[in-house]
């Protein structure tokens, strides 16, 4: 049996189906299948003559949409969405008419307090996509440099007290390692001074840190970028959704460079006030599309 039922709300439901475009009979990649919010729209809108490819690193994500969406054209698959090419290949589809990406953390990975992503998750600071691979992230904090540490957490974070939390952290760990999501929001909360102006924790830029140097988030959104127009039919759209600078600048410089892409969003989609109420992690997001030159 999966974990119990997604309370993920999805980012823009109403723009992603107008810039995506998803019509009867059509072949749309869901890169990121997180809560499957999107997924369902858009398999409800291509109907049974259709087909969505939902893709995600998380095997509960995964898990969830083999029962929720059974009685859907949907096909689950556990895997990254940078090698979209392979998992065609493998699912014996040439091209497809649509890919989505949706970069944000789902709801229901931050209500998992075995995964960390939540400031206030006393489970083991993890961090990774796909807990099956890779490092988590107590173990990098707890092996790595000040130095090492402090860079990561500038580029990543683009966070201005990364020295003074790399310190802290080397300091820390002499005494006792550092386990829990927890204790890193504590003692980063301790090395980065409170700004009235605002509305974020001030452990957000030091997790988000973390988070991408686990997943190696920013390369994957890169090469797979790279590759998507291989994928897409002339004339089929790719849409991504953003939620902080390094991810939408990456967007951004890979439909601007690359000939393949004909941009169709000159600036970002914003969310709107009522967006932003009805779902306050909307408040940072971005959409961009572009779609598959036709020569």
């Amino acid at each position: 049996m999966s974990e119990s039922p997604t309370i993920h709300i999805p980012v823009f439901p109403r723009e992603t189906l107008e810039w995506l475009a998803p019509g009867p009979g059509q072949v749309i990649v869901d890169g990121t299948l997180g809560g499957a919010g999107h997924t369902r729209l858009i398999a409800e809108l291509v109907g049974e003559k259709g087909h969505v490819l939902a893709i995600d690193r998380d095997p509960a994500a995964i898990e969830r949409a083999e029962e929720e969406l059974a009685d859907l054209p949907v096909t689950p698959v556990h895997g990254s969405y940078d090698v979209l090419p392979e998992i065609l290949r493998e699912e014996g589809i040439e091209a497809v008419d649509g890919i989505l990406l949706d970069l944000g953390l789902s709801s229901d990975q931050l209500a998992d307090n075995d995964r960390g992503f939540s400031f206030n998750a006393e489970g083991p600071l993890d961090l990774r996509f796909d807990p099956t691979r890779g490092e988590p992230a107590w173990r990098l904090l707890n092996r790595l440099s000040a130095e090492h540490l402090a860079n990561l957490i500038y580029e990543f974070g683009e966070e201005r007290y990364s020295r003074r939390i790399g310190r802290r952290i080397v300091e820390q760990r002499r005494k006792a390692p550092i386990r829990t999501a927890t204790e890193l929001a504590e003692l980063v909360r301790g090395c980065v001074p409170r700004d009235r102006k605002s509305k974020l924790d001030r452990a957000t830029r030091t997790f988000q840190a973390l988070r991408i140097a686990v997943n190696d988030e920013l390369k994957t959104i890169e090469r797979a970028l790279s590759r998507f127009p291989d994928c897409l039919r002339p004339g089929g759209r790719a849409v991504v959704i953003s939620f902080h600078s390094l991810e939408d600048r990456l967007v951004k410089t890979a439909f601007r460079q690359d000939p393949r892409y004909v941009i169709l969003t000159k600036k970002p989609i914003r969310p709107n006030e009522s967006e932003i109420q009805m779902n306050p992690r909307s408040r940072s997001a971005r959409l961009r599309v572009a779609e598959r030159a036709t020569c």
